[in-house]
């Protein structure tokens, strides 16, 4: 078929709007290894403790009434969200994940001609949302692959109604102090939406880190998103959370689908959320992996960047990305699945999550085996 068969073809088809065909889909991190079955999988952030055992008792009343539409306002689960954090239920909204919110918050601010910006190695889903909205991403450099506020400021321009902040960042694991995330809010335009991504921020223990949660509960023009996926352990039910503004919630309430969480997501994350005992215990796995992978990472010759997430972000000695896959295709063979991140202009790193002790210990010693034979 030749080009202008292709044209006349398409043009005899109902076609998406401007903009949606150059957006690249969002990859997931891979499920398997290449021998086909999955052993250590570290390359999605999944909790390696699984879930609270108060969510199986609580989901199975949901079960046996399938045929019954859940709450739409989510409002139980709002309600939960809002005694563990001390925050007003009727100023939080939930979705399926914080993906959902974080699309709802474009999709409800962001128009065709407008921009919104996010940090050179921030989460891909931003790109996606600010495309989808028809709007334009903006990107700002990162300085020591942190975000950069001087960077953002300096590419706010009179088209720009929203910046997305993933604090702390994913892949890279870097945050943003609360002084920093201050000092860009006050800098801001009263018009311009900040949005604080802090998916992982249950996992940060430095005394300089704020979620967003004050700056949400005292500005008309800051918003936080959270999500049950990480430290929750409920990624596949898809339960996230955000925290803002009336005027916000508001508006997103109006475009939200009517029932855009089900019942069994609703009632895990009920459980989940008033289980601290649980979050405990998977901030202690992780204090402890968290450094002994990277000091062990680091002892065998790699390059790793300080996280304060559930993650690390591994470097390869070369810039061509080839020894990061070598490495990636080896560790694959053995059963370890990791995630390459040359979609986020990582071309020669891997990001490893924090998983198991076991799961730790194998592929440290692949990439001890991997650096010494290659």
């Amino acid at each position: 078929m030749n080009e202008m068969s292709k044209v006349n073809e398409a043009g005899n088809r109902p076609q998406p709007k401007a903009g949606v065909l150059d957006i690249a889909a969002y990859v997931p991190g891979k499920s398997k290894g290449s021998h086909g079955k999955t052993v250590h999988k570290l390359s999605s952030n999944e909790t390696p403790l699984g879930t609270s055992a108060t969510v199986s008792p609580a989901v199975d009343h949901v079960i046996r009434n399938l045929e019954l539409y859940p709450d739409g306002a989510a409002t139980e689960l709002r309600e939960a969200i809002g005694d563990i954090y001390g925050l007003n239920p009727d100023r939080i909204i939930c979705g399926a994940g914080s993906d959902e919110v974080l699309s709802m918050l474009a999709n409800a601010y962001l128009a065709p001609g407008d921009e919104a910006i996010y940090s050179e190695h921030g989460f891909l889903v931003y790109d996606i949302a600010i495309r989808a909205a028809g709007a334009t991403p903006v990107v700002a450099p990162e300085t020591d692959l942190s975000t950069d506020v001087d960077a953002i400021l300096e590419r706010v321009t009179d088209r720009t109604k929203m910046v997305f902040i993933a604090n702390p960042n994913n892949p890279t694991g870097t945050y943003l102090p609360y002084e920093e995330v201050k000092r860009l809010h006050e800098s801001l335009p009263a018009h311009v939406l900040l949005v604080l991504d802090a998916a992982y921020g249950e996992y940060v223990r430095r005394n300089d880190y704020e979620s967003g949660i004050e700056l949400a509960a005292t500005s008309e023009n800051v918003f936080m998103t959270r999500t049950f996926s990480k430290i929750y352990g409920l990624a596949n039910l898809r339960v996230g959370w955000g925290f803002g503004p009336a005027h916000i919630i508001d508006a997103l309430n109006r475009i939200r689908g009517p029932f855009n969480m089900s019942g069994v997501a609703i009632a895990a994350g009920i459980a989940a959320v008033r289980d601290r005992d649980f979050v405990a215990k998977s901030v202690d796995h992780n204090e402890k992996w968290l450094p002994w992978v990277t000091n062990e990472l680091e002892e065998i010759g790699l390059k790793v960047t300080p996280s304060v997430g559930n993650f690390v972000l591994v470097h390869f000695p070369d810039q061509d990305g080839q020894r990061a896959k070598d490495a990636d295709a080896y560790l694959l063979e053995r059963g370890c699945v990791l995630r390459m991140v040359g979609n986020y202009g990582l071309p020669n790193a891997i990001r490893m999550t924090i998983g198991s002790e076991e799961a730790n210990r194998t592929v440290v010693a692949h990439l001890r085996d991997f650096l010494t034979n290659r």
